[in-house]
């Protein structure tokens, strides 16, 4: 008997010493890594459930001196000219046609905006998944990715937000007259929402860019005997993915050239560092059978612990 309850309560003691939290180096069985994805998971989609809770929450209520989430979706259709609207010189209002529409919106946009207030929590637990199967130079990088994309994701978005007016501006004023506009909330909600959409995945052109350089998929020589032909593109990408109005797709194509020629003076500084040190390492000069002079020997977490168990016990000496 004792040795069994010596076992149960060895049992629990084994299974968190298998955690991430005692194994530094990530290693875990198939099982163990289903289960820890499972609780990474679960943890996001219960950030993501608060945030739309609280998006829900602030769709009809003010958050001191911060305007409802309503009325921040709205404010593009409102800032249509009131003689454009239906009704005519009325308050400003989304038709609902059908039941409990207007709850599915205000729960859509909830969990929208819930999802991206609580984007660095989601995003740690990916990141927290992930990163123990990284060095510690793959980890630097994969933050500074991660932080670069979302600030390139939420510029395009705000520049899409600033432009809804104008298309809806332009877009409803033509009929000559003998239309008024009254978008029922779907359509609407639907439409912001895919144009911020579209500017925000399209602002990671850059960082595109910047990562085939960095891995040797495409040069700065290459890019730049392209650059005419890749700002056509660029601009029929706009034509195509904008809606029928010129200030959002001027908008988004001009915000696109402008990144790709910061992306392409990277990629030059890039290249020049690059070879500047391929004349200094002299890997130019070396015959095309030749092998290059790298070190082919990885490293492994093992040879790494008793390093630092080294530097520990020399503390502990110190000490």
């Amino acid at each position: 008997m004792a040795d069994s309850s010596e076992k149960r309560e060895g049992r629990p003691g084994k299974r968190r010493n298998r955690s991430r939290r005692h194994n530094p180096d990530g290693t875990m069985t198939l099982i163990e890594h289903i289960y820890e994805f499972r609780r990474r998971l679960g943890y996001a989609l219960l950030a993501i459930v608060a945030g739309g809770i609280l998006g829900f929450l602030w769709f009809s209520n003010k958050i001191g001196p911060i305007p409802s989430l309503g009325d921040i979706v709205t404010g593009p259709y409102c800032a249509i000219p009131a003689d454009q609207r239906y009704p005519k010189g009325g308050e400003c209002q989304l038709l609902q046609t059908v039941p409990f529409e207007a709850f599915m919106i205000q729960l859509r946009v909830g969990l929208t905006a819930g999802a991206v207030l609580f984007a660095p929590v989601w995003l740690y637990q990916l990141w927290a998944f992930i990163a123990p199967g990284l060095y510690s130079k793959e980890r630097k990088y994969a933050l500074t990715f991660v932080a670069f994309a979302s600030a390139l994701f939420a510029g395009g978005a705000v520049l899409a937000y600033l432009m809804v007016p104008h298309a809806l501006d332009l877009l409803t004023s033509f009929g000559g007259g003998e239309f008024a506009t009254w978008f029922t909330g779907d359509r609407y909600i639907s439409f912001v929402l895919s144009l911020l959409l579209i500017f925000g995945v399209s602002f990671e052109l850059p960082l595109l860019i910047v990562m085939l350089n960095r891995v040797g998929v495409v040069r700065y020589d290459m890019l730049k005997k392209w650059r005419r032909g890749i700002i056509f593109l660029l601009f029929v990408f706009a034509a195509f993915v904008t809606p029928a109005d010129p200030f959002s797709m001027l908008a988004l194509a001009g915000a696109l050239t402008l990144l790709f020629e910061f992306a392409l003076q990277l990629t030059r500084l890039h290249d020049r560092r690059l070879d500047r040190k391929r004349g200094t390492e002299g890997w130019d000069e070396l015959a095309d059978d030749e092998a290059a002079p790298f070190e082919y020997t990885p490293s492994s977490v093992d040879d790494e612990q008793p390093a630092k168990q080294g530097k520990s016990a020399n503390t502990d000496d110190i000490t």
